[in-house]
C-alpha cells in the first residue's frame, strides 16, 4: 500500500513525547547539561576577554595623560574612604605615595 491509496498525501511526519528508557533519559540530561555549562563557559570567557580590552584601553589612555590618572585615583581613594573610616588629606604629593605611606 502507497500514500496514494487512499487518496491521502503525508507532507510531515512528527514525533512527541518520546518516553526513554532510565539510562537514555540520564544520558540526554547529562549531554544537555554539558552544553549548557560549555555555553556558558564561553559566555563568561567572552566577558572576561571584553573585560581585560577595556583594562589595557584605560591604561594606555592613563599612561598618556597624567590629568586622567589624577582623576582616577581620586575616584578610587575615594571609593576607599567611603567604605571605610579613612580620614583623607590631599597634598602636593601624588595620592598612591601618600595612601601607601598610610599603610
Amino acid at each position: 500500500m502507497n500514500g496514494y491509496a487512499l487518496g491521502l498525501e503525508v507532507v510531515s511526519l512528527g514525533i512527541r513525547d518520546v518516553i526513554l528508557p532510565g539510562d537514555m533519559k540520564d544520558l540526554m540530561n547529562r549531554v544537555t547539561e554539558a552544553k549548557k555549562a560549555a555555553e556558558a563557559n564561553l559566555i563568561a570567557r567572552r566577558e572576561e576577554t571584553a573585560a581585560m580590552r577595556s583594562q589595557v584601553n584605560t591604561a594606555k589612555l592613563l599612561e598618556g595623560n597624567p590629568t586622567l590618572m589624577r582623576l582616577r585615583e581620586l575616584e578610587v581613594l575615594e571609593k576607599v574612604a567611603t567604605n571605610s573610616k579613612l580620614n583623607v588629606v590631599l597634598g602636593e604629593k601624588g595620592l598612591a605615595e601618600r595612601v601607601v605611606n598610610l599603610l
